[in-house]
């Protein structure tokens, strides 16, 4: 197989950044379209350097589907777990507790802390999202507190305990594809992350106080309560399924067990506690609820879920990995990253490039674990020449690709926090403060030689430039 030209690989993946920026901030159209002529765009460039022609294109879209296939089962299974979930009462039983004994002023630094310890607790931001993060979402939106900023701090959370949690599966990929040791690659993230989370804190608080000076009256209240009573029978035990679904994560059963059977248990209480038909309930499970309590606003929150509800992710994130199976089999990425490599000879720009690489590397293929990888090949012997310990490298590459990866619309992690909170990617983006900020701190650090270790046997600080 042929390698692409440094000037091939730019040109390609500039024209697929230029369609999909043109398309829809100018043009406002289908991601799904954009997305269809970008594996075009990449066909067609690749077809030069294929030996078979459109055989092997296809294989490496095949192959691209492929490392995501667990996610895939996840974004159906999410689907399910929330119509359960709201067909259970636990939702309703959750908005009403929460209503009654939270304060809007503590919710968005209280909900920071919470996404980030079961986060952390159970290695998955994806389950954290998928599980605390819809709860949130839909207590606060009842709070009054816009949606977006409540995602963000959702995400903000959920993204520093799956980057920092010692079970998660892309610290450990970050850790063995730079060859360090992981508790030295999560000791080293701690200089970075732990300013940046601590700073997203104090910004969640300050907005908190500010939201609930305009949250809702006493009155406003009473009829959201009352709706939901009306609506559901509120209690304790409709918090089983969501209990089972945290003590299984912590126990380390997989995602789709913990999943299938917290569905299972939210089946059952729907039929016993909330006397539903089984056939609506099951059906349900597919198309989402139909709920009427009489408040719009609390009639969007009842009736989302389904499998059907994550279609539009689902397709968006099949096309996405389609495309950087192509990109990354035929050597676009590694091509033009190495083009850029050779001019780097300071240590900041070493590491703003590897954040820049894996960013990249998330826009082109859909998936961190793909960007951490080859992130992993390329700069290994960049940081070695300039002294630099592996665990500057390896947090470098979570910072790009992990952190990143929830800012881009096409991603899994991107299309599936979008689908489950119900907000636009590009909305809660800016409130994603942890997301964006701990690149940009960790680049700041670099250039002014904070937290650069050297190769040392242990982690002494010694400043580089």
């Amino acid at each position: 197989m042929k390698t692409p030209s440094f000037l091939q690989s730019l040109v390609t993946f500039s024209a697929i950044i230029c369609v999909i920026g043109f398309g829809h901030f100018y043009l406002h159209t289908s991601l799904h379209s954009l997305m269809l002529i970008s594996l075009i765009i990449a066909g067609f460039s690749a077809l030069p350097l294929s030996q078979d022609r459109f055989t092997s294109i296809r294989k490496a879209m095949n192959k691209g589907i492929q490392t995501a296939l667990p996610a895939i089962y996840i974004f159906l299974l999410i689907g399910v777990l929330i119509a359960a979930l709201i067909q259970s009462g636990t939702l309703a039983s959750l908005i009403y507790y929460g209503l009654t004994f939270i304060s809007p002023s503590i919710f968005l630094p209280a909900g920071l802390l919470l996404c980030s310890l079961m986060s952390i607790a159970t290695g998955t931001s994806w389950g954290t999202v998928g599980t605390a993060g819809v709860v949130l979402v839909s207590l606060g939106q009842t709070m009054g507190l816009p949606i977006p900023i409540i995602a963000g701090m959702v995400v903000s959370g959920a993204s520093f305990g799956d980057k920092m949690s010692p079970v998660s599966d892309t610290t450990n990929l970050a850790a063995m594809s730079s060859g360090t040791d992981l508790y030295r690659h999560i000791k080293s993230m701690t200089y970075t992350t732990g300013p940046a989370f601590l700073i997203t804190l104090i910004i969640f608080s300050f907005i908190g106080i500010f939201y609930s000076q305009n949250s809702h009256t006493q009155i406003d209240l009473s009829i959201i309560l009352s709706a939901i009573t009306h609506t559901y029978s509120v209690s304790l035990l409709s918090l089983l399924p969501l209990a089972v679904m945290i003590i299984m994560s912590l126990k380390k059963y997989s995602a789709e067990v913990a999943m299938l059977s917290a569905s299972t248990v939210a089946v059952i209480l729907a039929i016993w506690l909330q006397n539903a038909d089984l056939s609506a309930v099951l059906a349900s499970l597919y198309k989402g609820g139909d709920f009427s309590t009489g408040l719009n606003d609390l009639d969007i929150l009842f009736n989302r879920g389904g499998m059907a509800s994550m279609m539009w992710t689902l397709s968006l994130a099949l096309m996405a990995l389609a495309l950087g199976g192509i990109l990354n089999h035929f050597g676009f990425l590694h091509v033009l990253i190495k083009g850029i490599l050779v001019k780097v000879k300071r240590t900041g720009t070493l590491v703003a490039t590897t954040i820049l690489a894996c960013f990249i590397g998330n826009v082109a293929m859909g998936e961190a674990y793909m960007s951490i990888i080859l992130g992993g090949s390329l700069f290994g012997e960049a940081f070695d020449d300039q002294s630099l310990d592996r665990s500057v490298m390896s947090r470098s590459l979570e910072e790009g690709a992990t952190l990143t990866t929830a800012l881009i619309p096409w991603t899994t992690a991107g299309a599936f926090f979008s689908s489950s909170l119900g907000v636009n990617v590009f909305d809660y983006a800016p409130w994603a403060i942890l997301n964006w900020l701990n690149p940009l701190l960790s680049i700041a650090f670099a250039y002014l030689g904070i937290a650069m270790f050297k190769k040392t046997s242990s982690l002494t600080y010694k400043p580089t430039t």
